[in-house]
């Protein structure tokens, strides 16, 4: 087995997050229990995982704080997995992998589910945007810099204009 190297050495926030969800199952484990699949067994039935990597993952998503464990039957002890507030927080990553893949890797018809706004009661595309204007982020539209006491992100992304 291939171990992965961890990326909690580099200074960036994109390589910490790959360390906790970056596995390439971790994604579609989070979303099944987004649509409502909770129990081992139901995301173990959905998805075509080895039970003993769905058991690790799982147990990775719990000690990093993204699942909770609830206990629902006893003797054997049986658990369903909830989001916490880091798990639902990881909900917009979903939301732009599907959304990037629905545009970019279609299987020849319409998008397998679709994106639902309940405030509004409106089919929608997700999108990354501002948090101040609401505009949509785009490459061309972004520039980083280092906040005090961090190095300078490599390679040199788009740096703040003026």
């Amino acid at each position: 087995m291939v171990t992965r190297r961890r990326l909690d050495d580099i200074p960036c926030s994109i390589a910490r997050a790959l360390d906790v969800l970056g596995e390439w199952w971790t994604p579609l484990i989070l979303r099944d229990v987004v649509y409502g699949l909770t129990r081992f067994d139901q995301i173990a039935d959905d998805l075509p995982i080895a039970r003993n990597v769905l058991s690790t993952r799982l147990s990775s998503l719990v000690e990093h704080g993204v699942l909770e464990r609830h206990r629902y039957a006893t003797g054997p002890d049986r658990y369903e997995y909830h989001l916490t507030e880091k798990g639902r927080d990881a909900f917009g990553i979903l939301m732009a992998l599907m959304a990037w893949g629905d545009r970019w890797e279609d299987l020849g018809g319409p998008a397998p589910v679709s994106v639902l706004c309940r405030s509004c009661d409106t089919e929608t595309t997700p999108m990354v945007a501002c948090s101040a204007c609401g505009e949509a982020l785009r490459p061309d539209r972004v520039g980083v810099r280092p906040n005090l006491g961090q190095e300078t992100p490599r390679p040199r992304l788009v740096l703040e204009r003026g």
